[in-house]
């Protein structure tokens, strides 16, 4: 399965080198927010991706869920899963029953939205960019822009609860004219996790085709 959900995308954007000096007020937010998620277990959200390019005359949008522990997570968007243990990824295609199987390199972490909430410590700037209201939830702004110039995303927008330091939607700009925005709709903290949570079981899987890229 080569295609790749925008949502992976995002965190991949987030792996860049070493970060520049940052914004302190944006510093602080951020850190707090990473904080907030990193003290859980684990969390699960349902949340909306809408993807626009205006040239184009492009919208669309789907739902979707993401289960995570730790580097550990399970992700469900527009047919697709993608579950990884913290060594092995297992990416999932419901329209056509094919599992691809490979490792989960931990030095490049290509794919592993489990770090969303820390990754801005690594290849961005992040500046505050003021406040903004959302679902009648006031929101603290933060934008991040990479270090890195052929990065394909040139900006991250983030809205962060002020009440509470939550991450309400991000935002993600891409070079080629493609607007990702993800927004949280519901959100459990410290949800009950065991050691199957993030197996894949092929016996769920009627007739799977197993890939195996390792």
């Amino acid at each position: 399965m080569k295609k790749f959900i925008a949502l992976l995308a995002l965190a991949a954007s987030f792996v860049q080198p070493a970060a520049a000096q940052q914004d302190p007020k944006a510093g602080k937010i951020l850190d707090q927010m990473s904080a907030k998620y990193q003290a859980m277990k684990a969390f699960k959200a349902s949340f909306t991706q809408t993807l626009e390019n205006q040239t184009a005359k492009v919208k669309e949008n789907m739902s979707g869920d993401i289960l995570v522990s730790g580097t550990k997570f399970r992700l469900k968007l527009n047919g697709q899963e993608v579950i990884n243990d913290g060594k092995v990824m297992y990416a999932y295609d419901k329209s056509t029953n094919e599992v691809n199987v490979q490792d989960a390199d931990q030095d490049d972490q290509e794919i592993n939205p489990s770090q969303i909430y820390s990754l801005y410590k690594k290849g961005y700037k992040y500046t505050y960019a003021g406040t903004t209201k959302e679902a009648g939830v006031t929101c603290d702004v933060i934008e991040l822009t990479p270090e890195d110039h052929n990065n394909q995303v040139y900006k991250v927008r983030l809205n962060v609860s002020q009440a509470d330091k939550s991450v309400k939607s991000w935002k993600m700009f891409k070079k080629n004219g493609n607007r990702y925005t993800f927004a949280i709709k519901k959100f459990e903290p410290n949800v009950p996790v065991d050691a199957t949570t993030f197996t894949f079981d092929k016996a769920k899987y009627k007739g799977v085709k197993v890939i195996d890229l390792r």
